[in-house]
Order: structure tokens, then sequence, then C-alpha cells
């Protein structure tokens, strides 16, 4: 039985039912589904086969698309399956299904020390009760506050306590769901250890090819930093050659996100396949002999998986790995595979792996990206013709980028919520130092140390990086350089691919419904984006924030708002856990406000701890309040409980009528608990933030 696939892409159209499958066991199917899902998967398979067998006698050849039907459907249940079995925490002997006293567990990356905290992720190997220790499974996230442990490497054992609690969900609107980025990694508890809390049993017991690679990498950055001296140089040839991230600093990243250029900073296809290009230059000689093709691909191949493992295993790296391999292995036996087909080859392989890899960004953008390149970008070359050699190579330049930039925008949107408007520009201008960077910089991590030679090779190296990185935070700060605040909901964003690939087609094919069609998606999107802007420009209300131990209360009037808090706006926990909010709700007006200020502005009046908000009133005591007796009660809304008062309940209620209390986290945990008893008591509405999403009150 022949399946009816179309063109030259089966390998494409395969990967399909596969994708749509994993995604489906990752947000459909749960744990206790595998059985039957396997079951159903052996019953189709062995349909096929029988099938198969008897087309003739069957006359199968007049249903043709039988075949690609359960093929299809074979794929999306292996997809489902290997995506559930892949799932750490449905195993039966994870350690989170077991009682234990200690855990035995083994550094499986590399650990990373910032701000007198180490931190890696660690396999557990056992756990221990009462001194007998059972073989366990599952990974952890471990902290531990000791400098002492900077000495800490991959592959050591540790014996630590079995005090672990899951990772936090995402408490404030719009916030980064960290919880969902660790879960897709097979990281759902984490620990954090001070110092003589953990004691290291063994040393070196991870894969010797991954430690040793790991080091090489680290030797490698060091031969970097002793022949620098510029810190952002030094992190930005780490990043680009070695895809070692851990020094880079957050205005580098910020700089490189804001003009379209973050590809540079991560390891990917292009590294690899300027190194290819090296090695097949430098190896040509072997051509002459008779099994030196042969040889030529295997050194080749040796060396470009080898630098996978440098720089981590990146996403972008294997991919880019096992398609070259495809194409050195088909063309050591004169085989031609389409472009795409690989693309799909490769996916099918990383995704057998670990399914959990769809879930990346990496992942996404590469496969986007590369795939936009492979159809789209010819298109894109179409549409100007030069007869200047020189003008024709920066329109090629051009056509890649732009189309690069259009075909990874909808997604790219999705995770970093902005523009780059120059795009164009700062690409043009990285093209040849990030190409002189990596060339150079494989030259001088290859070579022995030659005085004047690896001097001079280092300068300019150092000199190309600090020209690219200040080119590119002028870029950054020119007018109107990125669009922010772009937050799309699911459906929109299916309508910017539509809308970006109808659009692509017309231009190829000049067939006007595809012109019609776009025209009708453009209209569909402009409607829900405005719909969605004029509910956010009218809505108004009041959100008091979780902020674990800070204190956050956020007025917002429309687009304009109010926010009383004691952070800053430079402030990681302000950057992560409130700016977000205010993004999405494309807010462009904020006035900060610490909790002690008086505030008075069009929509909110605050007088010491009375806050009037429209028409909602909200009052945050101080703590002489709490003791004191008023003269009359004071109605109010809201009263909100912060900075860990002593028995505020009695005098709120002494001195207060109001409709809810709010208890935010700065409280500690054994108030709260004695709070909550009186308050339950008393039959008083409240509502605790601490460990809680935040709160969104609608005021009129």
């Amino acid at each position: 039985m022949i399946p009816n696939h179309k063109g030259e892409i089966p390998v494409v159209m395969l990967l399909l039912p596969f994708l749509s499958g994993i995604v489906a066991g990752l947000n459909v199917f749960a744990a206790d589904s595998v059985d039957p899902l396997i079951d159903i998967f052996v019953f189709f398979s062995i349909t096929f086969i029988l099938l198969n067998l008897n087309y003739s006698r069957l006359k199968l050849y007049k249903y043709r698309w039988l075949g690609g039907a359960l093929i299809g459907l074979i794929l999306f249940l292996f997809g489902c399956i290997i995506s559930l079995k892949n799932s750490e925490l449905n195993a039966k002997d994870h350690f989170s299904k077991r009682t234990a006293q200690y855990l035995v567990v083994k550094i499986n990356n590399e650990p990373v020390f910032k701000n007198e905290l180490l931190r890696f992720t660690a396999k557990v190997e056992a756990t221990e009760n009462k001194g007998a220790q059972t073989p366990s499974s599952g990974t952890l996230l471990v902290t531990i506050k000791d400098s002492a442990a900077n000495n800490l490497y991959y592959g050591d054992e540790l014996l630590i306590p079995a005090k672990y609690k899951p990772i936090d969900p995402p408490f404030n609107p719009a916030e980064f769901n960290y919880k969902k980025y660790l879960a897709c990694k097979n990281v759902y508890y984490q620990a954090f250890i001070y110092p003589k809390q953990y004691k290291v049993i063994a040393v070196n017991t991870g894969n010797p090819l991954i430690a040793h690679s790991l080091r090489w990498r680290q030797h490698l950055v060091e031969k970097l930093t002793s022949s620098m001296r510029d810190t952002g140089a030094i992190a930005v040839a780490s990043t680009l050659i070695l895809g070692y991230k851990a020094d880079l600093s957050g205005d580098i990243l910020q700089a490189y996100k804001n003009t379209g250029t973050v590809y540079v900073l991560s390891v990917s296809g292009s590294q690899v396949a300027i190194l290819y290009l090296v090695l097949s230059f430098a190896l040509q000689f072997l051509n002459r002999h008779k099994y030196g093709g042969m040889l030529r691909a295997s050194v080749i191949l040796a060396v470009i998986w080898y630098y996978a493992m440098l720089t981590g295993f990146s996403l972008a790296v294997c991919r880019a790995d096992v398609m070259l391999s495809l194409v050195i292995i088909g063309k050591s036996f004169r085989r031609y595979i389409n472009t795409l087909n690989l693309l799909a080859v490769s996916a099918f392989l990383l995704l057998i792996y670990d399914p959990f890899f769809i879930t990346e960004a990496g992942f996404q953008l590469s496969f986007i990206a590369v795939s936009g390149l492979i159809v789209l970008q010819p298109v894109v070359y179409q549409w100007l013709k030069f007869k200047n050699k020189w003008a024709d190579k920066v329109w090629a330049l051009c056509s890649v980028s732009i189309t690069a930039q259009v075909v990874i925008f909808p997604i790219s949107a999705f995770y970093f919520h902005q523009f780059p408007v120059y795009f164009l520009i700062s690409n043009l201008f990285v093209a040849v130092p990030a190409a002189l960077v990596m060339y150079g910089g494989i030259l001088f991590l290859l070579l022995p140390q030659i005085p004047v030679v690896s001097a001079s090779i280092a300068f300019i190296l150092e000199k190309t990086i600090v020209m690219m990185n200040k080119g590119l935070a002028c870029i950054e700060h020119a007018p109107y350089a990125v669009i922010n605040k772009i937050w799309l909901t699911g459906p929109e964003y299916v309508l910017v691919y539509v809308v970006i690939i109808s659009l692509f087609y017309f231009l190829f094919n000049r067939k006007l419904w595809l012109l019609k069609f776009s025209m009708v998606c453009m209209l569909m999107l402009c409607i829900s984006l405005s719909i969605k802007n004029i509910g956010q420009s009218m809505s108004k209300e009041i959100v008091w924030l979780n902020l674990k131990k800070h204190q956050g209360i956020v007025f917002k009037n429309g687009n304009k708002a109010v926010v009383l808090t004691d952070l800053k706006s430079t402030d990681k926990t302000y950057l992560y856990s409130v700016q977000p909010y205010l993004d999405s709700c494309q807010v462009n007006d904020v006035k900060l406000y610490n909790l002690g200020q008086d505030v008075n502005t069009n929509c909110i009046r605050k007088k010491h701890g009375l806050v009037q908000f429209l028409n909602t009133t909200v009052f945050i005591p101080g703590k002489e309040l709490y003791s004191n007796d008023f003269r009359q009660k004071i109605k109010t809304n809201y009263i909100y409980v912060t900075g860990n008062p002593d028995n505020p309940i009695n005098g709120i209620n002494r001195n207060f009528v109001y409709a809810a209390l709010i208890i935010d986290g700065s409280n500690s945990d054994a108030k709260i608990e004695q709070w909550k008893k009186q308050l339950k008591a008393e039959s008083v509405s409240f509502k605790i933030l601490k460990r809680n999403n935040s709160i969104i009150s609608v005021s009129k």
C-alpha cells in the first residue's frame, strides 16, 4: 500500500502528524493514557503491515489515501507515546513518590556560580531512608549558597537532605512561567542548600566524553580571558564561538535583542557551516587518495560533533550537525536529498531523542527560520535584479535578513514581545564582524600560544567585538529602534503567519485569490487587535501583586497606571513580575511611588495611608495605627496588611469598616496563620497573596 505523498518532501509530510502527536501528548493526554495508546499503536501498525501484504488481493490501489492516513495516525500515536514516556514525573520510581531523609544526586550539567550562589541540575540516583538506599530517578534543580561549593563539577555525586519543594508557578499576570519552562526540561522540584548540608561522596562519575569536553571548553574560555581585557568582548567571544553564556551581561544581551541580531550570540548553524568550510578546505588534499574522501568525511563528522559537545549540545548546533552529517554522507555515496527533507529528518531524530525539545524557543526559531530561508528566500531574492556583482551580493544578504526576520517575527514576538525596526541595518552591520570573529576565534583557539601571532589575533578579535557592541548600542538607542509591548493571542499569531505565507506566495505566483485571502486575514487581525486595545483602554482595575517579600499594588486606569511598591523600576523583581503585566495591558504612562509617599494624580489620590482610586478606597495603615482607637470608624473597600505588624486584626476591626482584607507576602508565615484563624472565627473576608496568585479587583 503506497501512501499518497506530494512532491519531493515526503519526510516533511510525515513530520506533521508526528509533531501533532507530541503536542497532544504534552498538553492533552494524562500519564495513565500510555498503555491504551500503546495498544492502539500496535493495532494500527499490525493493520498497516497486513494491508500491505494483501495490497493487490484487496485492490487497495483504489484507495491510495488509506496508506497516508494510517501512517499519519501511527506517527501521531508514536508522538503521543514518546512524549508521555519521556516525562520523568510519570516514572514510578521518581524521587518525589518516595519517603526519604536524603537524596543521592549526580550533577548532570555545568554548574554556574553567580552572586555567591552555585546552581545546577542533578540526576537523582537514589533515595535514602533510615540508612537504606533505593534506586530512584528524576531531575532536581539545586542551589547551594556556599562559596566553597565553587569547586563542584559535572559528574560529582552529592548526598543532600531530601528537603525540596515544587517550582513556583507564575503568581502575577503576564509573568514568565518559570515552572513550565523547567517542566519542559523535566525539572519539577528545587532544593536550596546551605553550607555543611551536603556531602561529596564521589567525583568524576559522569560521561567521560562530556566531562572532557566541558573542561576543555572551560580551558578555551580561560585562554580567551587571559588574552583580552574588555569583559564584554570576552563574554561575546565565549558565547559566539563556544556557547558559554555565563559571563554575558544583561546590557549586551539586550542590545543584541533590540537590534534583531541575538542569533549571533547563540551558537547555531552558521558557526557549524564556517567550521565545515574551514575543514573542507584544509582536508582537500585527502581527495587525491583512494579512500581519502571517506577519511575526509569521517574527520569532518568527528570534529563537528565534538564542537557540538563543546557548545553544550545547543539545539541549533545539533540540528545543523544532523543536517550536515546527512549531506556529507550523501555526497560520499553520491546521493541527492531535498534540503527540506534533511531538515525534517534532523527534527525527527532530535525529537525522538527528546520530544520536549519542541517546547524550546531555540528549537522553534531555528527550524522555522531555516525552513523559511529554504522556501521563501529565493522568492524574496527574485524581487530585485542587479547587474553589479557587489550590489547583487548585498541584496542577497538583505533577502536572507528580510526573510528570516519576517518568518520568525510571530514566534519571536510571542517570546520577546518586540520587533527590531532597524534589523536590516544591524544585520548588514554585524555580518562581516561576526564572520571575522568566528574565523579568527577558531584560528586563535586552535593555534598553540605563539607570542606575537596569538596576541595579534586576540587584539583584532577584541577590537572587532568592541566595535560591534558599540555599533549595535548606537542602533539600539536610535529613535523608534524597537516596537515593544507586542502581546498577541493564539489566534492572532496564527493569523499573522497566514498573512505572511499567503503574501509571499502571492508575490511568487501572482494569483489574485491569495492577495484577497491575505487581506481578509489582515482585516480580521486588525479587528481583533482593535477590540482588545479598546477594552484595555477602558479597563479600570486594582492589581494586588504577589512579589514575595516585597510590596506591590497597581492602580490601572486605561493606558495609565500608578504603582505603589518598595521596588525600583530597575530591580530584577520589578522587571520580571511587574513590567510584563504593564506591557501586556499596553500601559504607556507609569508612575512609581513608595507606599509611604503621598500621591495626587487625575485618577488616584493618596494621603498618608488612605488611597482614593476612582470610586474605590484602599487603606494601608502603618504600624502605629493598629494600637490607637479612632474617634469613629473609617469606611473603606480594602485594607492592605503589609510589613509584618504585631496583631493588627483587633485594631483594624475596631477602627475600620471594610469589604475585604488583603495580606501580602512580606508578612511572616507564623503571623499569617495566626490571622487566618482569627479572621475565619470572625467571618471576615480576606485574601492572602503569599504563595497565591495576584488578585485583580475591577474598579468603576
